[in-house]
This record gives structure tokens, sequence and C-alpha cells, in this order.
């Protein structure tokens, strides 16, 4: 995997530029992934001003493209918000959003097979590789900010869009924003129900919902290391 930057000529698209390349975010993805994973054939990691807050796999180039409209509008939410790290909040969201591609193009490169729809399916990779614990059993509390940060991106859009289920196009191949903001606050909390308790506590899953998710993150996790186990290097 290799990176590009592409120019950027709007305000958003400059700010976005000007945050994946001081953060080195793409570089530091891009050598986790060649570290990780035995990709099939070279791909591409662009970042690219798109005209809107978009990221995207094509199939066609062999192409992850990250909008810089889209890491420009994670991190205008986060100041919105008040966070006392904005930044931070906005390269978390956008490491989620990569994974999120990443899912794409691994079902596409490996021509893994799955059920149910692949958005669905791509935000089960980013939750499993954001909130996998390590050999001791712990998850990097910068990690599971990160997913927050992802999820907290959902409920703003749904916000953008009125919030109304009436006004969402049912048809779309995404799940709704705000159903896809309670699916991966459920996988927070099951990846560690002690640890980030924080999600049933401050009312972000309700109890109903909670008492399934770390169930729901175990298989998901099962399915998603055992497509990708033929693939990974050694060690």
């Amino acid at each position: 995997m290799t990176v590009v930057y592409e120019d950027a000529t709007t305000p958003e698209a400059v700010n976005g530029r000007r945050i994946l390349t001081d953060s080195g975010l793409l570089e530091a993805l891009a050598t986790d992934i060649n570290e990780s994973l035995v990709l099939p054939e070279d791909v591409r990691l662009v970042g690219a001003q798109c005209d809107e807050a978009n990221a995207f796999w094509s199939s066609d180039d062999r192409t992850m493209t990250i909008c810089y409209e889209d890491a420009d509008s994670s991190h205008t939410t986060f100041e919105r918000a008040g966070d006392d790290d904005p930044m931070a909040a906005t390269l978390g969201a956008e490491r989620a959003t990569f994974y999120h591609e990443l899912g794409h193009a691994t079902l596409d490169l490996y021509d893994l097979p799955f059920t149910g729809r692949e958005e669905d399916v791509a935000d089960q990779l980013a939750a499993v590789l954001l909130l996998e614990p390590d050999d001791n059993g712990t998850i990097d509390p910068a990690d599971v900010s990160a997913a927050v940060a992802y999820a907290r991106m959902f409920e703003a859009n749904s916000e953008q869009d009125g919030g109304a289920a009436e006004d969402f196009p049912f048809w779309d191949v995404h799940e709704y924003d705000l159903a896809r903001m309670y699916n991966f606050q459920c996988w927070i909390y099951g990846a560690d129900p002690q640890g980030n308790a924080f999600i049933v506590d401050e009312g972000l899953v309700p109890e109903d919902r909670a008492d399934s998710c770390e169930g729901e993150f175990d298989r998901m996790s099962r399915a998603w290391w055992d497509m990708l186990d033929p693939h990974l290097r050694d060690g």
C-alpha cells in the first residue's frame, strides 16, 4: 500500500489535506497494513479533494480514497462540540473511516464471502481492528476514543440531515446513521463491558441492547479473523 496526496484548492480541502499530511496518518496506516497483511496486488491510498465529505474504495482502480473534506468536516464537528482535543478526535474518526474502507478493500481483494450488507460488514471490521484486545487483554484507550469519535460522526451526520427517519433514503446501501451509531457504540461496549461501562452508564446504548453486545462483538471478531487469517503476515 502506497500513499499519494493530490492537490487541494478549496478552503475545506486545503484544511483537510493539512490535517492528514501534518499528522502522517495515512503513512502510518499504510505501514500498519503492509506489516500485517499480504496484499495480492499494489493498492494506492489517496488523499484527495472530492468536493464532499467522503471516503471510498474503487475496485476498478485498486485505490482507497480518503477525501480531504472528510477530515475537515470531522474537525469542524469536534470543534463545535467543544472537545478538549478536536484534532485527536478527528484523527481517530479518520482512522476508523480508513478501517471501514479497508473492509471493502479486503472483501474485494481476497474475494471473501460474507452475508448481509457490505457496508455493515465493513463497519464491523472497523470495530474489530480498533477494539481487538492485545495479548494482555487490554484495549488501547486511544483506540476506544477513536471508535467513540467514529460513532459520534454518525450522530452528527444524522443531525445535519435533519434526523427524521422518514427523510432517510432506505434504498441506500448504508444503514441509517443513528443505527450505525448505536451499532458501533454497542460493539465498543461489547469489546470490554467492564472497561467501557461508560457506554451504558451514559445511556449511549440502552441496557436491552447492551445485553447482547459482548456476544455480537465476539462473533463478528471471530468471523473477521477467520477470513483474514490466510492473508496475515507471519509474526
